[in-house]
Protein backbone atom coordinates (compact mmCIF):
# COMPACT_ATOMS: atom_id res chain seq x y z
CA UNK A 1 0.00 0.00 0.00
CA UNK A 2 1.43 3.38 -1.06
CA UNK A 3 0.94 6.07 1.60
CA UNK A 4 2.49 9.54 1.66
CA UNK A 5 1.51 12.36 4.02
CA UNK A 6 3.42 15.60 4.52
CA UNK A 7 1.08 18.56 5.16
CA UNK A 8 2.42 22.10 4.80
CA UNK A 9 2.61 22.87 8.51
CA UNK A 10 5.31 20.20 8.88
CA UNK A 11 7.70 22.18 6.66
CA UNK A 12 7.22 25.20 8.93
CA UNK A 13 7.65 23.04 12.05
CA UNK A 14 10.90 21.57 10.71
CA UNK A 15 12.32 25.05 10.10
CA UNK A 16 11.40 26.09 13.63
CA UNK A 17 13.10 22.97 15.04
CA UNK A 18 16.19 23.75 12.97
CA UNK A 19 16.45 27.13 14.70
CA UNK A 20 15.47 25.99 18.20
CA UNK A 21 17.86 23.02 18.30
CA UNK A 22 20.70 25.56 18.64
CA UNK A 23 19.31 26.42 22.08
CA UNK A 24 19.30 22.90 23.53
CA UNK A 25 21.84 20.51 25.01
CA UNK A 26 19.94 17.26 24.50
CA UNK A 27 17.59 15.85 21.84
CA UNK A 28 15.05 13.36 23.20
CA UNK A 29 13.56 11.39 20.32
CA UNK A 30 10.39 9.38 20.96
CA UNK A 31 9.80 6.34 18.76
CA UNK A 32 6.89 3.92 18.74
CA UNK A 33 8.15 0.66 20.26
CA UNK A 34 6.01 -1.32 17.84
CA UNK A 35 7.90 0.08 14.83
CA UNK A 36 11.10 1.87 15.90
CA UNK A 37 12.59 1.97 12.42
CA UNK A 38 9.47 3.17 10.63
CA UNK A 39 8.74 5.77 13.32
CA UNK A 40 12.26 7.20 13.25
CA UNK A 41 12.39 10.42 11.25
CA UNK A 42 15.70 10.36 9.30
CA UNK A 43 15.78 14.18 9.42
CA UNK A 44 16.30 14.14 13.20
CA UNK A 45 19.91 12.95 12.85
CA UNK A 46 20.84 15.94 10.71
CA UNK A 47 18.83 18.34 12.89
CA UNK A 48 20.38 17.06 16.12
CA UNK A 49 23.94 17.44 14.86
CA UNK A 50 26.38 16.91 17.74
CA UNK A 51 23.82 17.26 20.54
CA UNK A 52 23.51 14.65 23.27
CA UNK A 53 20.91 12.04 22.29
CA UNK A 54 18.31 9.92 24.07
CA UNK A 55 15.87 7.57 22.33
CA UNK A 56 12.66 6.65 24.16
CA UNK A 57 10.86 3.57 22.86
CA UNK A 58 7.40 4.76 23.85
CA UNK A 59 4.23 2.64 24.10
CA UNK A 60 6.44 -0.27 25.17
CA UNK A 61 3.42 -1.76 26.93
CA UNK A 62 1.88 -2.38 23.49
CA UNK A 63 4.96 -3.94 21.87
CA UNK A 64 6.44 -7.44 21.85
CA UNK A 65 8.84 -7.41 24.84
CA UNK A 66 11.46 -9.65 23.19
CA UNK A 67 11.62 -7.48 20.08
CA UNK A 68 11.81 -4.31 22.17
CA UNK A 69 14.84 -5.73 23.98
CA UNK A 70 16.41 -6.43 20.59
CA UNK A 71 15.82 -2.80 19.60
CA UNK A 72 17.44 -1.50 22.78
CA UNK A 73 20.53 -3.59 21.95
CA UNK A 74 20.44 -2.36 18.35
CA UNK A 75 20.56 1.30 19.41
CA UNK A 76 23.20 0.65 22.05
CA UNK A 77 25.43 -0.89 19.38
CA UNK A 78 25.16 2.46 17.56
CA UNK A 79 26.18 4.33 20.71
CA UNK A 80 22.67 5.67 21.38
CA UNK A 81 21.02 5.27 24.79
CA UNK A 82 17.56 3.75 24.28
CA UNK A 83 14.98 3.22 27.01
CA UNK A 84 11.62 1.38 26.74
CA UNK A 85 8.85 3.58 28.10
CA UNK A 86 5.15 3.68 28.92
CA UNK A 87 4.76 7.45 29.19
CA UNK A 88 1.44 7.12 31.03
CA UNK A 89 3.21 5.59 34.03
CA UNK A 90 5.06 8.06 36.21
CA UNK A 91 7.35 5.31 37.55
CA UNK A 92 8.99 4.67 34.20
CA UNK A 93 9.10 8.38 33.39
CA UNK A 94 10.84 9.08 36.72
CA UNK A 95 13.71 6.89 35.52
CA UNK A 96 14.33 9.36 32.68
CA UNK A 97 15.02 12.13 35.21
CA UNK A 98 17.99 10.09 36.46
CA UNK A 99 19.23 9.24 32.96
CA UNK A 100 19.35 12.81 31.62
CA UNK A 101 22.20 13.96 33.94
CA UNK A 102 24.14 10.79 33.03
CA UNK A 103 23.89 11.51 29.30
CA UNK A 104 24.71 15.22 29.75
CA UNK A 105 27.51 14.67 32.27
CA UNK A 106 30.08 16.36 30.01
CA UNK A 107 27.94 19.48 29.71
CA UNK A 108 27.25 19.65 33.45
CA UNK A 109 30.94 19.16 34.25
CA UNK A 110 31.91 21.81 31.69
CA UNK A 111 29.50 24.29 33.32
CA UNK A 112 30.86 23.46 36.78
CA UNK A 113 34.43 24.20 35.69
CA UNK A 114 33.26 27.58 34.41
CA UNK A 115 31.60 28.32 37.74
CA UNK A 116 28.09 27.87 36.33
CA UNK A 117 26.12 25.89 38.86
CA UNK A 118 22.56 24.52 38.63
CA UNK A 119 22.07 25.62 35.05
CA UNK A 120 19.22 23.41 33.73
CA UNK A 121 19.70 20.93 30.92
CA UNK A 122 17.62 22.13 27.98
CA UNK A 123 16.12 19.25 26.02
CA UNK A 124 14.14 19.17 22.79
CA UNK A 125 11.43 16.49 22.67
CA UNK A 126 10.74 15.37 19.12
CA UNK A 127 9.17 12.55 17.16
CA UNK A 128 6.55 11.69 14.56
CA UNK A 129 2.84 12.50 15.03
CA UNK A 130 0.88 10.53 17.63
CA UNK A 131 3.97 8.95 19.22
CA UNK A 132 3.08 10.29 22.68
CA UNK A 133 5.38 13.31 23.12
CA UNK A 134 2.84 15.45 24.99
CA UNK A 135 1.79 12.56 27.24
CA UNK A 136 5.46 11.99 28.10
CA UNK A 137 5.98 15.68 28.90
CA UNK A 138 2.88 15.81 31.10
CA UNK A 139 3.99 12.71 33.02
CA UNK A 140 7.49 14.12 33.32
CA UNK A 141 6.19 17.46 34.57
CA UNK A 142 3.54 15.95 36.83
CA UNK A 143 0.95 18.32 35.40
CA UNK A 144 -0.96 19.08 32.20
CA UNK A 145 1.81 21.11 30.61
CA UNK A 146 1.24 20.03 27.00
CA UNK A 147 -1.92 19.44 24.99
CA UNK A 148 -2.62 15.76 24.21
CA UNK A 149 -4.85 13.88 21.77
CA UNK A 150 -5.16 10.42 20.25
CA UNK A 151 -4.58 11.65 16.71
CA UNK A 152 -1.73 13.27 14.77
CA UNK A 153 -1.30 17.03 14.66
CA UNK A 154 -2.40 18.09 18.17
CA UNK A 155 0.81 20.03 18.90
CA UNK A 156 1.25 22.71 16.23
CA UNK A 157 3.91 25.02 17.69
CA UNK A 158 7.07 24.74 19.77
CA UNK A 159 6.63 25.52 23.47
CA UNK A 160 9.03 25.55 26.42
CA UNK A 161 8.01 23.59 29.53
CA UNK A 162 9.90 24.65 32.67
CA UNK A 163 9.97 21.66 34.99
CA UNK A 164 12.43 22.46 37.76
CA UNK A 165 15.96 23.79 38.21
CA UNK A 166 17.55 20.78 36.52
CA UNK A 167 15.60 20.32 33.27
CA UNK A 168 13.67 22.40 30.75
CA UNK A 169 11.84 20.69 27.88
CA UNK A 170 10.97 22.07 24.47
CA UNK A 171 7.82 20.41 23.12
CA UNK A 172 7.76 20.28 19.30
CA UNK A 173 5.08 19.29 16.79
CA UNK A 174 5.15 15.79 15.36
CA UNK A 175 6.78 15.86 11.95
CA UNK A 176 7.29 13.29 9.24
CA UNK A 177 9.61 13.57 6.24
CA UNK A 178 8.64 14.51 2.70
CA UNK A 179 8.80 11.04 1.11
CA UNK A 180 8.75 7.47 2.41
CA UNK A 181 11.26 5.59 0.27
CA UNK A 182 9.90 2.24 1.46
CA UNK A 183 6.16 1.52 1.10
CA UNK A 184 6.31 -0.60 4.27
CA UNK A 185 7.20 2.51 6.31
CA UNK A 186 4.06 4.34 5.19
CA UNK A 187 1.92 1.26 5.86
CA UNK A 188 3.37 0.78 9.35
CA UNK A 189 2.80 4.44 10.21
CA UNK A 190 -0.80 4.11 9.01
CA UNK A 191 -1.25 1.03 11.21
CA UNK A 192 -0.04 3.10 14.18
CA UNK A 193 -2.29 6.07 13.39
CA UNK A 194 0.65 8.39 12.75
CA UNK A 195 -0.71 9.59 9.42
CA UNK A 196 -4.09 11.22 8.90
CA UNK A 197 -6.74 8.48 8.77
CA UNK A 198 -8.72 10.60 6.31
CA UNK A 199 -6.21 9.92 3.53
CA UNK A 200 -6.15 6.15 4.13
CA UNK A 201 -8.37 3.37 2.77
CA UNK A 202 -9.01 1.82 6.17
CA UNK A 203 -10.55 -1.34 4.77
CA UNK A 204 -7.53 -1.94 2.54
CA UNK A 205 -5.23 -1.07 5.44
CA UNK A 206 -7.02 -3.56 7.67
CA UNK A 207 -6.60 -6.26 5.01
CA UNK A 208 -2.84 -5.57 5.10
CA UNK A 209 -2.80 -5.74 8.90
CA UNK A 210 -4.76 -9.00 8.91
CA UNK A 211 -2.31 -10.51 6.45
CA UNK A 212 0.63 -9.43 8.61
CA UNK A 213 -0.94 -10.75 11.82
CA UNK A 214 -1.90 -14.08 10.26
CA UNK A 215 1.78 -14.68 9.46
CA UNK A 216 3.46 -13.24 12.56
CA UNK A 217 0.95 -13.23 15.43
CA UNK A 218 -1.80 -15.66 14.37
CA UNK A 219 -2.47 -16.64 17.99
CA UNK A 220 -3.60 -13.06 18.67
CA UNK A 221 -6.35 -13.37 16.06
CA UNK A 222 -7.35 -16.72 17.49
CA UNK A 223 -7.48 -15.44 21.10
CA UNK A 224 -9.24 -12.17 20.39
CA UNK A 225 -11.82 -13.24 17.84
CA UNK A 226 -12.28 -16.92 18.54
CA UNK A 227 -11.12 -17.92 15.07
CA UNK A 228 -10.23 -21.59 14.89
CA UNK A 229 -6.45 -22.00 15.24
CA UNK A 230 -6.11 -24.02 12.05
CA UNK A 231 -7.53 -21.06 10.08
CA UNK A 232 -5.93 -18.23 12.06
CA UNK A 233 -2.44 -19.67 12.29
CA UNK A 234 -0.17 -18.46 9.54
CA UNK A 235 1.57 -20.49 6.93
CA UNK A 236 5.28 -20.05 6.40
CA UNK A 237 5.31 -21.20 2.80
CA UNK A 238 4.72 -18.72 0.00
CA UNK A 239 1.15 -18.53 -1.24
CA UNK A 240 -0.02 -17.14 -4.56
CA UNK A 241 -1.72 -13.71 -4.29
CA UNK A 242 -5.22 -15.02 -5.01
CA UNK A 243 -4.99 -17.66 -2.27
CA UNK A 244 -3.64 -15.11 0.18
CA UNK A 245 -6.43 -12.63 -0.59
CA UNK A 246 -9.02 -15.37 -0.10
CA UNK A 247 -7.48 -16.31 3.27
CA UNK A 248 -7.48 -12.69 4.42
CA UNK A 249 -11.09 -12.20 3.31
CA UNK A 250 -12.09 -15.30 5.27
CA UNK A 251 -10.37 -13.96 8.39
CA UNK A 252 -12.05 -10.55 8.00
CA UNK A 253 -15.43 -12.25 7.70
CA UNK A 254 -14.72 -14.30 10.82
CA UNK A 255 -13.77 -11.14 12.72
CA UNK A 256 -17.00 -9.50 11.58
CA UNK A 257 -19.05 -12.46 12.79
CA UNK A 258 -17.19 -12.69 16.10
CA UNK A 259 -17.93 -9.02 16.85
CA UNK A 260 -21.47 -9.07 15.43
CA UNK A 261 -20.56 -6.67 12.62
CA UNK A 262 -23.38 -7.78 10.34
CA UNK A 263 -25.40 -6.25 7.52
CA UNK A 264 -29.09 -6.87 6.95
CA UNK A 265 -29.56 -10.52 6.13
CA UNK A 266 -26.65 -11.54 8.35
CA UNK A 267 -23.86 -10.84 5.84
CA UNK A 268 -20.51 -9.87 7.43
CA UNK A 269 -19.90 -6.10 7.43
CA UNK A 270 -16.25 -6.06 6.36
CA UNK A 271 -15.90 -2.27 6.62
CA UNK A 272 -17.02 -2.19 10.27
CA UNK A 273 -14.80 -5.17 11.07
CA UNK A 274 -11.85 -3.38 9.43
CA UNK A 275 -12.28 -0.33 11.69
CA UNK A 276 -12.65 -2.57 14.72
CA UNK A 277 -9.46 -4.51 13.95
CA UNK A 278 -7.42 -1.34 13.52
CA UNK A 279 -8.76 0.05 16.79
CA UNK A 280 -8.05 -3.23 18.60
CA UNK A 281 -4.46 -3.17 17.34
CA UNK A 282 -3.81 0.49 18.14
CA UNK A 283 -5.28 0.25 21.63
CA UNK A 284 -3.44 -2.96 22.51
CA UNK A 285 -6.58 -5.07 22.86
CA UNK A 286 -5.02 -7.56 20.44
CA UNK A 287 -2.08 -7.99 22.79
CA UNK A 288 1.58 -7.00 22.54
CA UNK A 289 2.57 -6.79 18.88
CA UNK A 290 5.63 -5.41 17.09
CA UNK A 291 5.56 -4.60 13.39
CA UNK A 292 9.31 -4.90 12.82
CA UNK A 293 12.55 -6.06 14.39
CA UNK A 294 16.18 -5.01 13.91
Amino acid sequence: MKIQWYPGHMTKARRAMQEDVKLVDLVIELLDSRAPQSSRNPDIDSLAGNKFRLVLLNKADLADERKTRDWVSYFQEQGIRAVPLDSRKTGTVREIRQIIPEICREKIERDRKRGILNRPVRAMVCGIPNVGKSTFINSFAGRAAAKTGNKPGVTRGNQWIRLDRSVELLDTPGILWPKFDDDRVGTNLAFLGSVNDDIVDKTGLSYELTGFLSKTYPEKLSERYGISPERAFGQTEERDPDTERAEILFLMEEIAKARNCLLKGGEPDINRAALLLLDDFRSGRLGRISLEEP
